[in-house]
This record gives structure tokens, sequence and C-alpha cells, in this order.
């Protein structure tokens, strides 16, 4: 079979090769897949770096989200079992982890609902208790990880506040449902988000960028607000003043959503459940702003990496295509 593979840490479009390797076996309790589609994460760029928090012996394939069939016909989302990832016509997932890919989503759509949107549920309803009509501010809203939060923010009826930089993502934003959309490059972030909400700031932070989105969302936090930290796309990891969240009287909230798989994983279910349900009613459908065949996946990587992509960007197999 053809798949990616990587023989030494560096960036993606560098050191990921496209080789043709024996598919692999399965181990106990997981099962062989095909590849439909395979979704690009930012945590695949890590990987390649060697910077996740998962470091896959090498030579390793990255691809971390797919749509994948079974040897039954069944069409599944799975997170692939490292080292043997996604870009890749095959691939191995726990047997136990497999969920149905929802009906209302084509291959590509479906590789993107899994991980950016359980992300989304569990930062805005089980950590922040997101509640309508509250207010959600969410950095890098034209993104993939944003995009979903944009989405789920608007279907539990908040106001959301995107930020984004430059006005090809504002654009974006705005299609998304943003009721606001503040493009960093050209607007005072701050000051733009105290004129939209008279002055009281958001009650909701979700900010998977950190470094100086996450300083301007100390400045933006509402009284017993929720700053919920998802990732540090910016390379910056911050240091909160514990002293500022007492004074203001804010929340800050880490998630870790791959901690649930481990810790609770019937969540991860009941949360799929849910997103299938929001799927089927069209309250929310993955932006997926590309699809490139499996020999253009290290550039699409890289331009995820390099954070040149909108919404989702899924590396779809032929026959699927």
């Amino acid at each position: 079979m053809q798949a990616w593979q990587v023989h030494e840490n560096g960036e993606p479009g560098e050191v990921m090769r496209l080789q043709d390797i024996e598919p692999p076996a399965p181990g106990d309790g997981q099962i062989l897949l095909k590849v439909r589609a395979a979704n690009v994460n930012f945590p695949d760029a890590l990987l390649c770096r060697g910077q996740y928090q998962v470091r896959p012996p090498l030579p390793f394939t990255p691809g971390v989200e797919v749509c994948g069939e079974t040897e039954d016909g069944r069409r599944v989302i799975a997170n692939p079992v490292l080292p043997h990832g996604g870009f890749a016509e095959y691939t191995v997932a726990d047997a136990a982890a497999l969920l149905p890919a929802p009906d209302a989503l084509d291959d590509a759509e479906a590789a993107a609902l899994h991980i950016g949107y359980q992300t989304g549920w569990f930062g805005l309803h089980r950590r922040a208790g997101l509640e309508a009509g509250e207010t959600l501010l969410v950095h890098a809203a034209a993104g993939g990880v944003g995009s979903a939060a944009v989405q789920l923010g608007k279907a539990a009826g908040a106001t959301v506040i995107g930020v984004v930089g430059g006005s090809g993502k504002a654009a974006v934003a705005r299609e998304l449902g943003c009721d606001i959309v503040i493009d960093r490059r050209s607007e005072d972030v701050v000051a733009a988000v105290k004129e939209a909400t008279g002055g009281r700031g958001a009650d909701v932070i979700y900010d998977p960028v950190g470094g100086e989105a996450y300083a301007q969302s100390t400045k933006v936090v509402a009284f017993e607000g929720r700053i919920v930290v998802v990732g540090f796309a910016s390379g910056t990891i911050p240091s909160p003043g514990l002293n500022h969240a007492l004074v203001k009287n804010y929340s800050i909230l880490g998630l870790h959503w791959g901690l649930y798989n481990t810790k609770n994983p019937k969540l991860v279910r009941h949360c799929h459940e849910q997103l299938t349900e929001l799927a089927a009613r069209g309250a929310i459908k993955p932006l997926v702003s590309e699809r490139v065949p499996l020999g253009s996946a290290a550039a699409a990587v890289q331009k995820v990496a390099d954070g040149l992509s909108t919404g989702r960007v899924a590396v779809v197999m032929e026959e699927a295509a």
C-alpha cells in the first residue's frame, strides 16, 4: 500500500515521504480500516516536528483522524493507532473506540467531525458551561478548531465574536455564522471586543492560539467569565497571572480532550451522539475548504502548519472522491 512516512523529525513538507509499504497488522483489540478520508490537524505537524505529547517511533505515518471503512463495509470515524497514522491507504484503530460516521456528512466532513468538534463540545459545554444568551469569543475563528467552536456556539444560542487574521479569513468567519468578526491584523482586538460588548467582555473565551491571543483574552473576559485553553498554535505558551484571575474573578480552564478517551470514554460516545444529531439537522457542518489526493498530503500538512488554511483540509482517497 502507499503511505506517507516520517523517518526524521522536521517540517512536514521536508520529512514526509510517500512510500510503498506493507499494510499494518492489527494488534489485540485493533481493527484494519480502509481509509476513505483523513483530516489534517495541527498535531500532525507537531508529530512531524517531534513536538507532540506523543512521540511515535521512527518511521511513522502521521494522520490522527480518519473516516474509514471496515471489512464488513461500515463507514466509521476513528483515531488511528500510531505509528500507523491515517495518511495511507490502510490504517489500524482500536475496535472499541470506533464511532459511526454520520449519514448527513460525506467522508471528508465525517473525518473532520471528530477531534475539533469533540474538543469544542467538551470545552464549551463540559468545561465552560456555555449558556444560551452568553457571549462567546473564539480566537482563530476561521481555522479548523475555531470554526467548530463557532458553529457549536451558535447552535447553543450564544452570541459569537470571531477573531481572525486577514480579510479572507474574516469572510469565512462571517459565513460560519459569527455575529461579530474582528480582524486582528487591522483592528485592536481588546478595544473592538469591549465596544461590541458594551464594556462587559466575553463570558466564554475559546483559545487554541495562546501567546498574544491569551493576553488579549485576560483583558476582555467578563465578570465570572471562563477562558478555555485548548492549544498553542502561536507556538508561545502563556504564563497566567493568577493574581489577575483573582482580582477580575474569572476562571482558566484547561482542556485535553484525549484524556476523556481513557478517563471517561462514555462521555466521548455521548458527545458523538450530540454531534451526530446536530449534523443531521444542519446545525453544524465541518467546513472542508480543500480536498486533496493522497499524493498531496505532505503539502497539505505544511499548509496547516504554516497557518495558511481555513476550516479543514482533507486528504481524500480516489475511490471515495
